[in-house]
Order: structure tokens, then C-alpha cells, then sequence
């Protein structure tokens, strides 16, 4: 019988390098420990029960199989990359948001607050997600996608909490409501489909929408001031899709550059 060294008996580990922990699943479970964090936050601050901290988990479960479904195999990395690491981390602030949305009724003067503080942090970091992408050359259709998507999802919430305020009626939930009408008839219609150039008025509409809803939200703010901004920024939204439907439907604007993302 051979003699088995401690040579072959023991192997050396691999040595743990950064490359070890930046992977696409490593973030996920990163950003799932920031928003249990998040959600523990709420349920103790506005006497939740457990069933908040189940549903944002859940809501963070789809997110994070979509983007490791969706995330591109030659994307930059490591892990789902810089500018995406930070939209992520604004996930963490926008799921709460939704899981509050599906709330019966009004919330109380300090849950509003607090979603105003939820929100707050995630437009901030909205600013941010695509200066890093620039500076660090990683912009990529999937993070625009990415980035676009948790904003209209942010918007549908922040809608649905007006409404449910009783400060104004079910015509504010158009504000949530528009982006997704607008995937619906581009589905329909194939023209709507096409790529649109990036413009700087869409990505102020868009940042105009969120700030005027948590104006509205707050408690500060009485119900016909609410209502009027509101529905100042409701036709500043209906005004930036015009704009691009006419463009999408115009033979002169319909191509967009290779790659965009409608945002």
C-alpha cells in the first residue's frame, strides 16, 4: 500500500483575492443585508408587523433574479459593476417605499415622514448611479434599463401613497401609471418601440415627478397645495411623452442611436 503524504492529503486553499468577493451574487446578498437593515428600520419605527420585512424581501428577490437573468455576461465588472452597485443600493431605499404602498389606508403622520426620508435618498443617489458609470466608461443599455425601471417603480408607489393619503383622487396615480401605458402601447405598436436619444428634459421630468410627490406626501403640505403640485407635475409628464411620441413617430427622429434604452 502506498504511503499517503500530508502533501496530498492537505491541498492548499485557494488564496481569497477581491475578484473572490465581487461577484453579481456577492452584491445581491450585499444589498439584501442592507435592506433587511432598512425594513427592520420601518417595522420598528412604524410599529410594522413582521410581514413588511417578508414583503420587501420577496419584492428584493424578484429584483435581484431579473438582474442576474438579465445581466450581461461581457458586462464590466466585478460583480454587476460600479454604477450598477449603486442603483442597487437605491433599491434597497425604493422596495420599502413599494411595500408600504400596499398598505390599506392612509399611513400615520410618522410613516410619511418616513417615506419621505426613503425617498429623499434614493432620487439623491439617482444622481449618482449614472455619474460613476461616466467616469468609470461602464455605461451599458442593461444599467439605463436597470436605472429606468426602479425609477418608474418608485414613481408607482409614491402615486399610489398620494392617492391613498385621501390629499387628492385616483387621477394621480397617471403620474405612476404613464411609463408603464407607454410600454403597453409600444408593445401594440411597433414604432413606440424604437430607441429614443438620451435628453436632459426626460431626466428633469423624471426627478420633477419624485420630488413634487414627496412634497405632496408630507404632512406639512395641506390637500389643495398638494393637489395643485401634483397636477403641475402630472402635465409636465404628459408633456415629456408627447414629445417623444411625436418624435417616435416622426420619419426624422423615429431612429435612435444603436443600443439606447427609451428611458
Amino acid at each position: 500500500m502506498k504511503q499517503v503524504t500530508s502533501a496530498t492529503r492537505t491541498r492548499p486553499l485557494p488564496p481569497l483575492t477581491p475578484s473572490t468577493w465581487h461577484t453579481p451574487a456577492a452584491d445581491m446578498a450585499i444589498g439584501l443585508l442592507l435592506l433587511v437593515a432598512i425594513s427592520a428600520a420601518s417595522c420598528w419605527m412604524l410599529a410594522l408587523p413582521t410581514r413588511h420585512l417578508a414583503e420587501t424581501t420577496a419584492l428584493y428577490a424578484v429584483l435581484a433574479a431579473l438582474v442576474l437573468r438579465k445581466l450581461p455576461r461581457t458586462h464590466p465588472g466585478p460583480g454587476v459593476g460600479s454604477a450598477n452597485r449603486v442603483t442597487l443600493t437605491r433599491s434597497t431605499f425604493v422596495l420599502p417605499v413599494v411595500a408600504l404602498s400596499l398598505q390599506s389606508g392612509p399611513l400615520s403622520e410618522r410613516g410619511y415622514w418616513w417615506i419621505l426620508v426613503l425617498s429623499a435618498v434614493a432620487i439623491a443617489l439617482d444622481g449618482i448611479d449614472g455619474r460613476v458609470a461616466r467616469r468609470t466608461r461602464t455605461e451599458s443599455p442593461f444599467g439605463a434599463r436597470f436605472d429606468m425601471e426602479l425609477d418608474a417603480l418608485l414613481l408607482l408607489a409614491l402615486s399610489a401613497l398620494a392617492w391613498q393619503s385621501g390629499k387628492m383622487g385616483p387621477w394621480v396615480l397617471l403620474i405612476g401609471g404613464l411609463r408603464y401605458a407607454f410600454w403597453l402601447a409600444g408593445v401594440l405598436w411597433q414604432p413606440l418601440r424604437e430607441p429614443l436619444f438620451p435628453s436632459f428634459r426626460r431626466k428633469t421630468v423624471c426627478v420633477v415627478q419624485g420630488v413634487s410627490l414627496i412634497v405632496c406626501l408630507a404632512p406639512i403640505t395641506f390637500p389643495t397645495l398638494a393637489a395643485g403640485i401634483a397636477a403641475g407635475a402630472l402635465f409636465l409628464l404628459v408633456y415629456s411623452f408627447a414629445v417623444d411620441t411625436w418624435r417616435l413617430l416622426t420619419p426624422f427622429h423615429r431612429s435612435g442611436p444603436r443600443g439606447a434604452v427609451p428611458e
